[in-house]
């Protein structure tokens, strides 16, 4: 088990650093254009609200905090391994910073943006020269990635198994969808965020699993 989620991290690491070339290159320009434009004119204004909300379950604040508990929870019963697993969130989300330091990808204008959010959060108020990729997919990916590797490999019903990982899925494209519907990000920059949260979550099941077979 180890070995392949571990070989699915570098190839998912791989086609992060692939994708991130072509978004600094300035090939999705267009794709992302188009796409924000179909969303918003497809999608009704009277859900900004509730997207909007939805949003601050992957922000660094609630993300990172389940991480922690998470990881606290796992020092309580020992479990060594899964304790840095869990935290595996912090180098994914300093990653995701760097890239929006570093590779030239201006986010949407202000006439795309559509977030409707009195918050007090300090993420939501914290702004980095470029949008790519984006954090709260990545973040919240990764979560995703981990708690899927868990159901996949635990002994619970095919049933229970279908629901939650169904869930899961709902959930990420969810997440993807309120980035790029309210402006906040571009199509590329989710996709990055995800290969991102994915190749993350990938090693960081490795540790969080343990002695666990397939």
């Amino acid at each position: 088990m180890k070995t392949k989620l571990l070989l699915l991290s570098i190839v998912f690491t791989l086609l992060f650093t692939y994708f991130s070339f072509s978004v600094a290159k300035e090939r999705w320009q267009q794709i992302d254009f188009d796409t924000t434009v179909k969303l918003q004119d497809h999608i009704s204004s009277k859900f900004d609200g509730i997207f909007s909300y939805f949003s601050i379950l992957g922000s660094a604040e609630v993300t990172v905090g389940i991480c922690m508990l998470l990881a606290f929870l796992a020092l309580l019963r020992r479990r060594w391994l899964a304790i840095p697993g869990w935290l595996m969130i912090v180098p994914a989300t300093m990653a995701e910073i760097v890239g929006k330091l570093i590779i030239f990808h201006p986010g949407p204008p202000v006439f795309f943006h559509r977030t409707l959010l009195p918050t007090n959060l300090p993420s939501f108020y914290v702004h980095t020269n470029f949008s790519y990729p984006s954090g709260h997919t990545t973040r919240t990916i990764f979560i995703v990635t981990v708690l899927a590797c868990i159901l996949i490999f635990s002994s619970t019903n095919f049933l229970i198994k279908s629901i939650g990982f169904g869930s899961l899925v709902l959930l990420a494209v969810l997440m993807g969808l309120t980035r790029v519907y309210l402006g906040e990000h571009w199509l590329s920059d989710v996709i990055g965020g995800g290969l991102l949260g994915v190749a993350v979550g990938f090693f960081a099941s490795v540790l969080i699993l343990g002695r666990k077979k397939v």
